[in-house]
């Protein structure tokens, strides 16, 4: 077992560069070993999705092909990106890039953290400091920043956006945002939001995730504008546990829509649907199918965070649902890590 305090090596499964490849044109996630395994396993529904003459299977075959040799190289082109970022840009609002401090959260946030690692808490108590979306589904939302922070840090995204420096899709499905650990924002503000604050509310919101501390994450923003990703298909995320809030801008339409969890997939017959309100978050199950209604007017830009926890997904990856097959990889890799956490006491966390 790694000892206190010493620097801990994550992985990704390998499973990342073979599973779950998303073909948004088709609305379908494939498991992609080769040519005669995809025709084996997706030629009848791939036909019934439109990819029906040679040409279109031959495109299909090149764009699997380019998305597994990007999947591969991902962990270096990040870091690489991240050094030229750290040496190279000037931030327009570097206020954002301290230590996160209360004064950006909202203090609704504030009161459901600090209850959650009282002595004594419990979920009734929780629940009466959150708005409850669904109680079947266990969806949550509650304010997270205050107004003045998320103006502050949009500005500070789209001051980077403009720049010239590369930038890295936030996730395999998006394709216009930002990775936070890129940009150097999860050490000063994710890593603390979630150590400080979301580890504690997520223990009594979903215990069986939090037998073990949410020791990593994967953080980012997505932007959905004209001309850009307007929407985004159905799916679930590669996290035990998902935060996701709206910064802004003004827009309509965009609205979340959630299902059944994965592992028990059911018709989407009468989905529950969520409107993004600017500043609060919605806290869900990983697993959780959603997807994004279509963007009307605007743009819409949201900081999603994966929380993951070793404990869990050491046993079980949540993508290929096997036992892990461990890639050492860079930074919080996805979540995986070669020894078992400690425990943790959320009461410390204070």
């Amino acid at each position: 077992m790694a000892t206190a305090g010493a620097p801990r090596r994550f992985c990704r499964c390998a499973c990342f560069c073979s599973e779950n490849l998303y073909v948004a044109r088709y609305g379908l996630h494939l498991r992609f070993r080769g040519k005669q395994q995809l025709l084996r396993d997706y030629g009848p529904t791939l036909r019934d999705r439109g990819c029906v003459s040679p040409k279109d299977f031959q495109q299909l075959l090149a764009e699997l092909e380019q998305e597994v040799e990007r999947r591969r190289q991902l962990g270096q082109e990040s870091a690489a990106r991240k050094a030229l970022i750290a040496s190279s840009y000037r931030p327009a609002r570097p206020e954002v890039y301290a230590s996160l401090q209360a004064v950006a959260l909202a203090p609704e946030f504030l009161a459901a953290a600090e209850y959650s690692a009282s002595p004594g808490a419990d979920l009734k108590g929780l629940l009466q400091r959150l708005e409850t979306l669904s109680e079947e589904k266990r969806i949550y939302r509650v304010p997270v920043f205050t107004a003045s922070f998320c103006q502050a840090l949009l500005e500070e995204l789209e001051h980077f956006e403009q720049s010239d420096l590369p930038k890295g899709r936030p996730n395999t499905m998006n394709n216009y945002g930002v990775l936070l650990h890129e940009l150097g924002l999860d050490e000063p503000l994710v890593t603390p939001l979630r150590e400080r604050f979301l580890q504690p509310l997520m223990a009594l919101l979903y215990p069986e995730y939090c037998g073990g501390p949410l020791d990593s994450h994967r953080a980012f923003v997505v932007k959905y504008a004209p001309g850009q990703d307007r929407e985004l298909g159905y799916h679930y995320d590669n996290a035990e546990l998902t935060l996701n809030v709206a910064l802004g801008k003004a827009f309509t339409g965009g609205a979340l829509y959630f299902g059944g969890l994965f592992q028990a997939p059911a018709a989407l017959t009468e989905p529950l649907e969520v409107e993004h309100v600017v500043g609060q978050g919605i806290l869900h199950r990983g697993g959780q199918l959603h997807g994004a209604r279509p963007l009307g007017t605007g743009e819409r830009w949201n900081l999603v965070v994966w929380l993951r926890a070793s404990a869990v997904r050491n046993h079980l990856c949540p993508m290929c649902c096997r036992k892990p097959d461990l890639v050492d990889d860079e930074g919080f890799g996805d979540g995986f890590t070669r020894e078992e956490p400690t425990t943790v006491d959320v009461c410390m966390l204070t």
